[in-house]
C-alpha cells in the first residue's frame, strides 16, 4: 500500500531533470518527431533548451506529450495560419466598435489610412494569414491610430500564438527566466518556434501534479493549471452536497467577491465539515496551487463523498467546458482536446 502511494504520488509531477545528456535528449526527439517534418534537428534543439533551462525531466512520456500538443496545436507550423483570419479580425473589430457605439462608416475611414508600407489597412488586414501578422498589424493600428486605441483599448486582442498556441499573457507572466537574448518583446517571442515552444513546454509540464495519466495534464492545457483536479473536486463536492455544478475547474467566482456555485455548495457543508465561510473562501482560492489537495475541506468533501459513493472517487476529471473562440466553426469542449491529444500522445509512445 505504501509503495503504490508513493508511485501515485509521483505520476505527473513536475521534477527535475536528472543531468539528462542533451545530445541523448535530442537523439530521442529526432526518433519521435514526424519523419516528414523541416528541420528536425532545429525543433529538437528548441524542444531540448527548454527542458533543460526549465530543469524538467525530458522522458519518454513528457517529450510525448509535448509533441501530441504540438502535433494538434499547429501540425509544426511555428506560425500557424489560420482559415478567413482577416475577416475574423474585422468582425472582431466591427463587434468592438459596435459595443462602443462608433458608427461603421466611422471604422471603415479609419482603416482606409495608409498604413507604414503604403497600403491601407483594411488592405493588410484582409491579407494577413497568421496570427503572428494580425498582432503585429495589431500593434501598429493600437500605435497609430487614434481610433486603435479606442477600437482595442490599448490591447492587442490577439491572445495565443506559436507552434503550441500558448497564451501570450502566460508567457509574459513567466517569461523571467527565458533563456534566449531578444530583440522586441516577449510577445514577439511567442510567435517564434523556441518562444512558443519554451513557453507551450512551461504550460503544459511547469507544474507539479498528481495525475495518473498525461490526459488530464492536456485537459489543463486547454483548461488551466490543475482544471482537471478542480473538475474532480467540484464532482465530489457535488456527491457530497447534493447540489448540480457545472465541471469547470474554476473553484470562486473570476474577478468576484461574490461567492460562485462551487463555494455557495461548500458553505452548504460548512458545519459538517467545521469550517467557517471565511475559511472555506481561503482554502478555495488555493485552487490553483498543488497546496489545495493538502487543505482541510478538500480532504474532508473527498472523505464525504467516497462515503456517499462507497468507493474512492476519481481525483482528476476532464473539464466540461465548451471551446469558444472565433476561428472554432464548431462544436468543441475540452474534453474532445484532451482526447485528440490523448490519441496522438499514444502513437508517439508506440514509436
Amino acid at each position: 500500500m505504501v509503495i503504490l502511494a508513493l508511485l501515485q504520488g509521483c505520476a505527473g509531477q513536475r521534477e527535475s531533470a536528472p543531468e539528462a545528456d542533451p545530445a541523448k535528449v535530442r537523439a530521442q526527439l529526432l526518433r519521435l518527431l514526424p519523419a516528414q517534418l523541416n528541420d528536425r534537428q532545429g525543433w529538437a534543439e528548441d524542444i531540448q533548451t527548454a527542458f533543460t533551462a526549465q530543469q524538467l525531466d525530458p522522458s519518454k512520456s513528457n517529450l510525448c506529450a509535448v509533441l501530441a500538443v504540438t502535433e494538434q496545436e499547429s501540425t509544426f507550423t511555428a506560425d500557424p495560419q489560420v482559415p478567413n483570419l482577416g475577416r475574423i479580425a474585422r468582425a472582431e473589430i466591427d463587434r468592438r466598435a459596435g459595443r462602443l457605439h462608433i458608427p461603421k462608416l466611422l471604422v471603415d475611414a479609419a482603416l482606409l489610412t495608409p498604413s507604414g508600407n503604403g497600403k491601407s489597412y483594411q488592405q493588410r488586414l484582409a491579407a494577413v494569414r497568421s496570427e503572428k501578422q494580425l498582432s503585429a498589424l495589431y500593434d501598429e493600428v493600437i500605435e497609430r491610430l487614434p481610433l486603435g486605441k479606442t477600437l482595442l483599448g490599448g490591447l492587442n486582442p490577439v491572445h495565443t500564438g506559436g507552434p503550441m498556441q500558448v497564451s501570450i499573457d502566460f508567457a509574459q507572466r513567466h517569461a523571467s527566466n527565458y533563456p534566449y537574448s531578444y530583440q522586441g518583446t516577449i510577445r514577439q517571442e511567442v510567435f517564434s518556434r523556441r518562444g512558443g515552444m519554451y513557453f507551450g513546454i512551461a504550460h503544459l509540464l511547469g507544474y507539479p501534479a498528481h495525475y495518473p495519466r498525461q490526459l488530464y495534464r492536456f485537459g489543463d492545457f486547454n483548461a488551466g493549471w490543475y482544471a482537471s483536479r478542480n473538475a474532480a473536486f467540484q464532482a465530489a463536492l457535488s456527491r457530497a452536497s447534493g447540489v448540480s455544478l457545472a465541471l469547470d475547474g474554476d473553484l470562486i467566482a473570476p474577478g468576484s467577491i461574490m461567492p460562485g456555485a462551487t463555494e455557495q455548495a461548500a458553505r452548504k457543508l460548512g458545519v459538517t465539515l467545521g469550517l467557517r465561510n471565511t475559511q472555506i473562501r481561503s482554502q478555495l482560492e488555493e485552487g490553483e496551487s498543488l497546496a489545495f489537495e493538502e487543505s482541510e475541506l478538500y480532504r474532508e468533501v473527498f472523505a464525504l463523498a467516497d462515503a456517499k459513493a462507497g468507493k474512492s472517487l476519481p481525483r482528476a476529471v476532464l473539464p466540461g467546458i465548451e471551446l469558444k473562440s472565433p476561428k472554432i466553426t464548431r462544436k468543441l469542449t475540452t474534453a474532445w482536446f484532451a482526447g485528440r491529444v490523448d490519441e496522438r500522445y499514444q502513437r508517439c509512445m508506440k514509436r
